[in-house]
């Protein structure tokens, strides 16, 4: 008997009783690898002795001090350093508590912006079908996950969506990569001629889409396009890097590889790797400065910002992962990674499309790959993998609804970047048996 409300109601689930490196292990003895880092969250897998030790030291010193009346150390230094390694035109770092909270903070930085600007008449926001942007009422209002936002939708705000750049769905036959990203791309300047320039506030979208598609990549050229529509009609780019950044995709945000800069930013998951709660927005100075300018404030707040525990603990790892150059590690083992997913997968009978970049990769199964139907939704066969993994001693983050919400299937690798080739080609091995026993 539990007390909790756990997420599945009738599931029956092992008692996590500890986590060493890639590793995770249950109260009965048994041992999973990690190749989810949960929800691509544990980035230096677990247990790692001078994350902990940072928190130690900080338990030691303070643990809370609310920020309506002072600043701390870890929160300065962590935005410090965040800012030195962010795109161009970022100034400063708001801290929260996970990536939920940071994407709500975002949209209301877009909004106060043009209130502070004179321009209270930009309100709409525009975001892509099959995003997932976290699940408080305004980023669930923005995001495109429809089994999420359907029985909530009364609640939530109106908020405008066009089609995801999905080139395995939506690339036409005999089309360019090149055409398709221009393609994908003009769906947004035509939106925003519908709602009227003038009344769109920010465009929101995941670089490499993550939990709700599956590691979906956008093309080369789209996200510059996208950009340049952004600045042509005044609409803020809100890049919504919770699960694809921090280093996830091989560089430190991932629109770095798309050749572009946001004017907010949220990052989450791969900020802290699981050891403290904690998420953030990075906004660029010209928002900065309107605030600065205007009223003097950014009109909301957590009980839990700037957590100086949370900040220790993000700060730890991301000094990890700079000293021990562990985005070399994420590159070298992605390509490792989807060579081996292209092995095992490349011609199976049941895998349409593998996809993503550095140590964030999904495949998406498919009933017949010549004419890429998908499985009827009532098999869920994502819960199926999902289950066939657990029992061969492996943690993957499948789901279902990747085409429409409601039919496709996919599963999500995201393992923790000190992971090694030996390890992939046992992720690997465990993964095709689990995939061939669910579809069997």
């Amino acid at each position: 008997m539990t007390h909790i409300l756990h997420r599945q109601i009738h599931a029956s689930l092992p008692v996590a009783a500890g986590g060493k490196g890639i590793e995770l292990f249950d109260r009965d003895g048994h041992a999973y690898i990690d190749a989810s880092g949960g929800a691509a969250v544990s980035c230096l897998g677990h247990g790692h002795p001078e994350v902990t030790a940072a928190l130690h030291a900080q338990a030691d010193k303070l643990a809370y001090a609310h920020t309506s009346f002072f600043t701390n150390e870890p929160a300065e230094t962590l935005a410090d350093k965040l800012v030195a390694g962010a795109p161009q035109g970022i100034s400063h770092a708001y801290f929260v508590s996970g990536g939920s909270e940071a994407v709500e903070a975002a949209l209301k930085m877009a909004r106060q912006f043009f209130v502070e600007t004179g321009r209270p008449e930009r309100r709409n926001v525009i975001a892509r079908r099959q995003s997932y942007h976290g699940n408080t009422l305004g980023a669930l209002a923005a995001g495109g996950n429809e089994w999420r936002r359907a029985q909530f939708r009364p609640l939530l705000i109106d908020t405008h969506h066009i089609d995801p750049c999905y080139a395995y769905r939506y690339q036409e036959a005999g089309e360019s990569e090149a055409t398709y990203g221009l393609r994908a791309a003009q769906a947004l300047e035509d939106k925003i001629l519908e709602l009227g320039p003038d009344t769109v506030m920010a465009f929101v979208a995941e670089p490499v889409v993550g939990a709700t598609a599956g590691a979906v990549p956008a093309v080369p050229g789209y996200f510059r396009r996208v950009r340049e529509i952004c600045d042509r009609y005044g609409v803020l780019l809100i890049l919504d890097e919770v699960m694809c950044g921090m280093g996830r995709t091989g560089t430190l945000h991932a629109c770095e590889q798309d050749g572009v800069a946001p004017d907010l930013m949220t990052i989450a998951k791969g900020l802290g790797g699981g050891y403290q709660p904690i998420g953030a927005v990075l906004l660029s100075r010209r928002i900065f400065d309107a605030f600065a300018e205007g009223s003097g404030f950014f009109q909301h707040g957590h009980t839990y910002m700037c957590h100086p525990m949370a900040c220790a603990a993000a700060l730890a790892v991301q000094e990890v992962i700079a000293r021990d150059d562990l985005l070399a590690n994420v590159r070298a083992m992605g390509e490792h990674l989807s060579r081996r997913l292209g092995e095992r997968f490349g011609n199976h009978a049941h895998i349409g499309d593998i996809r993503g970049r550095g140590l964030f990769m999904g495949v998406e199964l498919v009933e017949d790959r010549s004419t890429k139907a998908p499985f009827e939704p009532k098999r869920k066969l994502n819960a199926k993998v999902k289950r066939e993994a657990m029992a061969r001693g492996l943690l993957v983050y499948p789901a279902g609804g990747t085409i429409d919400g409601v039919r496709g299937d996919h599963v999500l690798l995201a393992p923790p970047f000190i992971i090694d080739a030996a390890a992939i080609d046992a992720v690997i091995e465990r993964l095709g048996d689990a995939i061939d026993a669910a579809v069997a």
